[in-house]
């Protein structure tokens, strides 16, 4: 459920003082913690690094991203692959296909 209309986003106050002190277009990495912080217009074109648990995912803002939360761009799990029988009979037939690709179409000599 989304914040209240009455209250207004809500801005990690220490996020818009370190805004405030860097100019506009600075490639500076701003370290942050505050993941429930809304992406506000004045934080567009600024680099943020958005803490995930772990370490910091490097974020930079831009026009559509407005609106959305710091968080939503730092995922904190880490997908690797499903695991199984299933999963290896498709990965080989993916190589299958490649090696095949390669075979099919020798590079064309130059003239």
């Amino acid at each position: 459920m989304s914040r209240s209309s009455k209250k207004g986003p809500y801005v990690d106050p220490k996020l818009l003082k370190k805004i405030a002190k860097l100019s506009p277009g600075d490639k500076t990495v701003i370290k942050t913690w505050a993941r429930d912080s809304e992406i506000a217009p004045e934080m567009v074109g600024f680099t943020f690094g958005v803490h995930n648990g772990k370490d910091f995912i490097t974020v930079t803002v831009k026009e559509e991203m407005v609106g959305h939360r710091l968080g939503e761009f730092a995922l904190t799990r880490k997908f690797t692959r499903h695991g199984g029988k299933m999963q290896r009979e498709l990965e080989a037939a993916q190589s299958q296909k490649e090696a095949e690709a390669k075979t099919a179409a020798p590079p064309a000599a130059k003239k």
